[in-house]
């Protein structure tokens, strides 16, 4: 079955802040036919990029997209979390937020293996900022981005722009 994934995405105007809409994934993951023809678009383009070993999600909605795709391909999925959420010996990235300020994520330091074939999987490319720092992430441990995949692409965010060196796979664009 072919699916207008935009059906199942919410328009938010003016949130978080006047001027931006936001566009709410949660009608999306919360129908079960809907998020599993999303799972399943992005399972065939990760094989298309010759399989993975992992997948990486920053946190929070990274692990709501990449988990279903991780189980589907029988690969593990490797949490990008904010700084100091993580138990073990982590690598760290800093990188800017979309409306301002920076962050940090961490990975665990073991999570990676050298020529690990990693996909990184989010809600949606923004700026690209977090996705960036994921990559960087997945690179200091020697892992391969071999693509990227997102059920939204905010294109006049540029988000593209930050990670042009990298295969990008979205579901829709706004």
């Amino acid at each position: 079955m072919s699916f207008d994934f935009h059906k199942y995405v919410a328009s938010m105007p003016d949130f978080p802040e006047p001027g931006v809409t936001f566009r709410d994934i949660t009608p999306l993951i919360g129908d079960g036919e809907a998020y599993a023809a999303a799972t399943d678009a992005i399972v065939e383009y990760a094989k298309s990029r010759g399989g993975v070993d992992a997948i990486v999600g920053p946190e929070s909605r990274g692990f709501i997209v990449g988990g279903p795709v991780a189980f589907k391909l029988g690969v593990g999925l490797i949490p990008a979390r904010k700084a100091g959420k993580l138990p073990r010996k982590t690598v760290k990235q800093d990188y800017e937020l979309e409306y301002g300020g920076t962050n940090t994520l961490e990975i665990h330091a073991d999570a990676i293996k050298p020529g690990d074939r990693v996909l990184i999987t989010d809600d949606l490319l923004a700026t690209g900022g977090t996705i960036a720092a994921t990559i960087k992430l997945v690179e200091q441990l020697g892992g391969i981005v071999v693509g990227t995949a997102f059920l939204i692409d905010l294109k006049d965010l540029k988000g593209r722009e930050k990670i042009a060196d990298y295969d990008v796979f979205s579901l829709m664009e706004y």
